[in-house]
């Protein structure tokens, strides 16, 4: 039997991050799951979740969105599986606010069936090719300059936001050496990274943070992450390395066969903040139960519970049989 363990990476609602773990725990209980949470947020309650076989690990300094605080977490919690022996076939990766859509058992066998060694999201961060939907501006911004983040927190729906907008744009259209960056409402300073890490055989890559990795793309990537100081120092200095960091290092080592797609439902199209996916409502559930989404996100249930309520029964249902 295919065996998952699951990295949850959480900084709010113990409810809710209780009840994802809950399901995954009575829909499959061989699966192995990790909590990183970030304590700077709110306070997460361990003794629940201990009792349901979940560890908790205290993220360590402040989560940022934007920085790397995310992918330490991640491989603090991948160092934390190796030193104390787990076992596992695949890594799935999930927010607090992500919710199975499918049976566990369903998304083992097909895992278990498969012939990649991983789904995810990539593209080549500095092209114009239509799978980036970045474009190479964007990619270039982010990862070819090193940032200094200000601590400022600047809505770009006010009008201090909108200003810094046109001011993003002017910097960059009389000079290529210094960029302004706000993502996510934080804003940065970059300067041109005189020695960047890229190259012909060292490409860029981009894409969705969340997937699902064999056990030997988590090896190779904890791996480079160990023997790869500079690179890892890098990618600290840059935007959103999260959303490039994995893609780029299993993709250039040339050694695994991904499926360009990571299985997960997210509807940014039609939400007020195009940065943050649309909550999902229990009018999204016809959409959610197709074979090819086996994770969706963001999920409420102080704005719609109903929903997860008909998600637990498709999933409890299914393990009852």
């Amino acid at each position: 039997m295919t065996k998952i363990l699951y990295i949850i990476q959480t900084f709010k609602d113990p409810e809710q991050i209780y009840r994802l773990a809950k399901i995954i725990k009575t829909s499959s209980s061989a699966s192995e799951i990790i909590i990183s949470h970030d304590y700077t947020v709110s306070h997460l309650d361990v003794e629940p979740l201990q009792s349901l076989g979940a560890q908790v690990l205290k993220l360590e300094g402040k989560g940022g969105r934007g920085d790397f605080s995310m992918l330490q977490g991640y491989l603090d919690a991948i160092e934390w599986a190796y030193a104390h022996q787990t076992q596992f076939d695949w890594v799935i990766n999930l927010s607090g606010q992500d919710y199975p859509t499918q049976p566990l058992s369903v998304i083992e066998k097909f895992l278990e069936l498969t012939r990649y060694d991983g789904f995810l999201n990539y593209f080549e961060a500095f092209s114009d090719t239509k799978e980036n939907p970045w474009g190479s501006r964007e990619g270039r911004n982010r990862y070819l300059y090193q940032y200094w983040r200000s601590g400022l927190v600047i809505s770009k729906q006010t009008l201090q936001g909108k200003v810094l907008g046109r001011l993003e744009l002017a910097i960059e259209r009389v000079q290529p050496f210094l960029r302004v960056f706000s993502i996510y409402d934080c804003l940065m300073v970059g300067a041109n990274a005189h020695l960047p890490i890229f190259n012909e055989k060292f490409l860029c890559y981009g894409g969705s943070y969340y997937h699902a990795l064999s056990s030997k793309c988590v090896r190779y990537l904890y791996d480079f992450f160990q023997e790869n100081p500079k690179v890892v120092e890098y990618y600290r200095r840059t935007v959103c390395p999260n959303e490039s960091f994995i893609q780029t290092i299993l993709m250039n080592s040339g050694q695994f066969n991904f499926c360009n797609d990571c299985k997960r439902y997210l509807d940014f199209a039609s939400a007020d903040d195009s940065s943050r996916p649309r909550t999902l409502s229990a009018k999204d559930y016809p959409v959610l139960i197709q074979d090819d989404i086996h994770f969706a996100r963001k999920f409420e249930p102080a704005q719609d519970s109903k929903i997860l309520d008909m998600l637990d029964a498709r999933i409890l249902q299914s393990h009852s049989v």
